[in-house]
């Protein structure tokens, strides 16, 4: 972890953006087994995050010049939200996801943010973990979703169960 740096975002950084935006979106379409998740081209919705973001809440973390790493910041007033957080797969458990979390918080307090929160997938067990060791160990909104168009019976594991009610996740 000694020759990895987190920087700002710089225009230059854009496919390399892209391309882990891409290898979030294909980590979700394994845990969730649809390879719908993301359309063609998933890589194009880091521009979209980009220009909800702005380039100055964007931080990458660079091994030797290689971005390998990314997060954001969503700022609403006293509120803000980490997204994303994402390390390049041969990077993930050594420390980076980490330094770039500790980054994101850094400037959440430096902006007097309140109350800062993540999104993880309801699947994604280990960023859950990660998070909830980080310190995110306040509930403060559910997302609650209704499948409208089911794919397949299975396509949803179950059962989570919340104050006594059993969910599907």
């Amino acid at each position: 972890m000694n020759d990895i740096k987190i920087r700002s975002y710089q225009p230059s950084d854009l496919n390399a953006g892209r391309n882990l935006w891409k290898e979030l979106t294909e980590h979700h379409q394994k845990i969730y087994n649809d390879p719908t998740i993301g359309g063609d081209n998933p890589g194009l919705y880091f521009d979209k995050l980009l220009a909800q973001v702005g380039p100055e809440r964007l931080w990458v973390a660079e091994d030797k010049g290689d971005v390998i790493g990314l997060t954001g910041l969503i700022l609403n007033g006293p509120e803000a939200e980490v997204e994303p957080l994402i390390v390049t797969p041969n990077y993930r458990g050594k420390g980076i996801g980490r330094a770039l979390l500790n980054h994101a918080i850094e400037q959440a307090k430096k902006l007097e943010v309140r109350y800062l929160s993540v999104r993880p997938v309801a699947r994604n067990v280990e960023a859950i973990s990660f998070f909830y060791e980080s310190g995110f160990g306040l509930l403060g909104h559910i997302e609650m979703f209704m499948d409208l168009k089911p794919s397949k019976p299975d396509a949803w594991k179950s059962e989570l169960i919340l104050f006594g009610h059993k969910f599907k996740f």
